[in-house]
């Protein structure tokens, strides 16, 4: 608990399926702490942190967006993220700036696929989150049900902070457990000995003397280190249950001091970027430590430099201009012209508690689609807009091929490329259409293989000599670049060029997808040195520069991958369908034409619940079958699981120009390699 009368600084994550509520808590939440007159609603465009026009009118939420509120000592900056799994990316951003999380489950709908992917998640990382249930006014609404199914399907580790009355009403609301009930002390002591054996040897010994203060101690404790979660139910319609829920914020979630880190090194997360009215970038950081103010030249991007011309820290609502943003708080930052997403800010230790080194929390993109103008005359336009949207949205993943003029996209559902093409159309006043979409597959490393080229021989026409080795990686690792030779034996910036070449090059493999978990090592290294003529002339035709080894690196690479062997694998979703009892039967055939495996037949009361999983190429098609299959009774849930090898005709991916592999001549060179 909080006791002391220094304010402290909470960077919350309200995350939540789409429709569960969780834009309406935001409003409640901020209502309740003064921070609006009125409640805001998502249906009706009004709520505080949907401010894009997109947003107003779908009723859902787009892009992140903080807001700030106070529960007595603690500043809460709360931020809003979107619920539909194809805007997954901004939720992506959002985690590692988090000192907790509130997880909202519809009382109605209950746990479902996109719960359990941002749970999945918030438990890797481990932070500390709550639950809240919500429309506990709603017909259908289920409380000891659901607490089941959370125990069961969500996470096993959660407390229930109270009961519900007049469930399924709008007088419904939340009682929560006095501190002498012995009900909820033995529930309590359960979860928390679990984790902790002198409490359980303390309760055995003497369950009298345990004292409420002590639990609740405890509780707060074991939520901070995200070991337990404590469940609430309320209503955001009503307000049921949500002055427990701010309790709940205050008191268990960990909240930060930052004065005691204001003077440190300066050290935060860039986790957002937008454009002001004029165009200009405006960058949200998370800052871990010191203080960036107003006309500093601050560092950032492990590089880049600029100069901080405006400052604007979240203070009770939006944020308000300050001279500085310090240890512990969200600010937004005005002048950094070169700075994207995902960027260190600072001199300071690496920012950021989780998940560094840009990798993914959750799985990327797996459908593509080419982007067209509607008048030829737009190409330009659109390539520098879709940069722009590119810059707030890193996942979007823009590949440009300019030998066919196309533009690819990288997107995670139709709904993304909807609001893509509305966004260029209103932002930017372009129309564009889009060809099929298609399904993005991976590449992965199957054997060993090795290649090289020495510098002076006939097969090798750079002033080189580049060897790599070909290993499978582990799973989820990445690409992991390896030296087997000295570090000194030759200028560093060409094994810088060797490795940046390695990285773009896996960009597309043998059958030109993206090649990951794999580790590239270098074997052979040579080089000329610099030398001149007589009268001091630099030949280059004597001299080995950074582009000899750009240009052979890309050969080498390609043979070594070849004898390696790879193999293209197709991302797979599961699912779960719940059906009619009376169409079970026809469901099944449909489910395999679909190639889709069933795991699980489970009848509950007059209907079928059906878990497995489906080629991601085949959701789409599914969703589109079940209202006609199921008379408008199915629900789908589905959400990535991994990847699969392809069975059958593997699919090759078009060639972008901007790899070198492409080059027809290049090509030509490396089929010569018999090394």
């Amino acid at each position: 608990m909080h006791t002391s009368s220094t304010s402290t600084t909470l960077n919350l994550g309200i995350l939540a399926h789409v429709d569960a509520g969780k834009t309406s808590l935001t409003e409640r939440l901020l209502h309740a702490a003064g921070v609006i007159d009125e409640i805001g609603r998502v249906d009706a465009g009004s709520a505080q942190t949907d401010s894009l026009a997109l947003e107003r009118q779908r009723g859902i939420t787009i892009k992140s967006a903080v807001v700030s509120f106070a529960v007595d000592d603690v500043t809460v900056n709360l931020i809003d993220t979107p619920g539909h799994p194809d805007f997954i990316a901004e939720v992506e951003r959002v985690l590692s700036v988090l000192d907790g999380a509130a997880l909202v489950v519809s009382a109605v709908e209950g746990v479902q696929a996109q719960t359990r992917v941002l749970m999945r998640t918030l438990r890797r990382l481990r932070i500390p989150t709550l639950v809240f249930v919500n429309k506990i006014d709603r017909r259908g609404a289920r409380h000891e049900e659901l607490l089941r199914d959370i125990a069961q399907r969500l996470v096993p580790d959660i407390v229930p902070m109270g009961t519900v009355h007049a469930l399924g009403g709008r007088d419904a609301g939340f009682v929560p457990f006095g501190a002498d009930d012995p009900a909820f002390t033995d529930r309590l002591v359960d979860a928390l000995a679990a984790h902790d054996d002198a409490l359980l040897s303390a309760y055995v010994d003497d369950e009298a003397g345990l004292s409420s203060e002590r639990l609740r101690t405890e509780l707060a404790a074991q939520t901070g280190r995200a070991l337990v979660h404590p469940v609430f139910f309320g209503s955001a319609a009503t307000g049921a249950g949500v002055a427990e829920l701010m309790a709940g914020i205050r008191d268990l979630l960990p909240s930060e001091d930052g004065g005691p880190l204001a003077d440190a090194p300066v050290s935060g997360t860039v986790f957002k970027v937008e454009r002001g009215d004029a165009g200009e970038k405006v960058a949200y950081v998370r800052m871990f430590a010191g203080t960036v103010r107003t006309r500093d030249r601050l560092p950032f991007g492990g590089g880049r430099e600029g100069k901080v011309t405006a400052v604007g820290v979240f203070d009770r609502g939006s944020a308000a201009p300050r001279e500085g943003v310090c240890a512990g708080q969200i600010g937004k930052l005005w002048g950094l012209g070169d700075i994207r997403i995902g960027d260190v800010v600072g001199a300071g230790p690496a920012a950021g508690r989780r998940g560094g080194g840009g990798r993914h929390h959750f799985s990327p993109p797996t459908l593509e689609t080419v982007i067209v103008p509607a008048r030829p005359g737009d190409r330009g336009a659109l390539h520098l807009a879709l940069a722009q949207l590119a810059e707030q949205d890193p996942l979007i993943n823009l590949r440009q091929d300019d030998l066919r003029q196309e533009v690819y996209v990288s997107l995670y559902g139709e709904v993304q490329k909807e609001v893509i093409q509305a966004t260029l159309l209103d932002a930017y006043g372009i129309d564009v259409t889009f060809r099929e979409t298609t399904t993005v597959c991976v590449e992965r490393v199957t054997g060993s293989g090795s290649a090289y080229e020495i510098i002076g021989t006939d097969s090798n026409p750079f002033l080189a000599t580049v060897g790599l080795r070909v290993d499978p990686g582990p799973p989820d690792s990445g690409v992991e670049f390896r030296l087997e030779i000295e570090l000194g034996s030759m200028p560093y910036a060409f094994f810088r060029a060797v490795e940046e070449t390695v990285r773009e090059t896996l960009l597309q493999g043998v059958h030109g997808w993206e090649v990951g978990d794999c580790v590239v090592t270098m074997t052979h290294s040579g080089y000329w040195p610099r030398q001149s003529h007589a009268h001091g002339t630099f030949d280059k035709s004597m001299s080995s520069t950074a582009g000899d080894f750009r240009q052979l690196t890309p050969l080498v690479l390609l043979s070594a991958l070849r004898r390696a062997g790879t193999e293209v694998r197709e991302p797979l979703h599961r699912f779960r369908l719940g059906v009619p009892e009376d169409v079970f039967g026809q469901l099944l055939p449909a489910l395999s034409r679909l190639r889709a495996v069933p795991h699980t037949q489970t009848a509950r009361g007059a209907s079928y619940v059906v878990e497995g999983e489906i080629p991601a190429a085949r959701v789409h098609e599914l969703e589109q079958l079940l209202p006609s299959l199921t008379r408008g009774e199915g629900e789908l849930e589905s959400a990535f699981e991994r990847y699969q090898p392809i069975r059958g005709e593997v699919p090759d991916r078009p060639r972008t120009d901007r790899n070198p592999l492409c080059r027809k001549e290049y090509l030509r060179e490396v089929a010569g390699v018999r090394r």
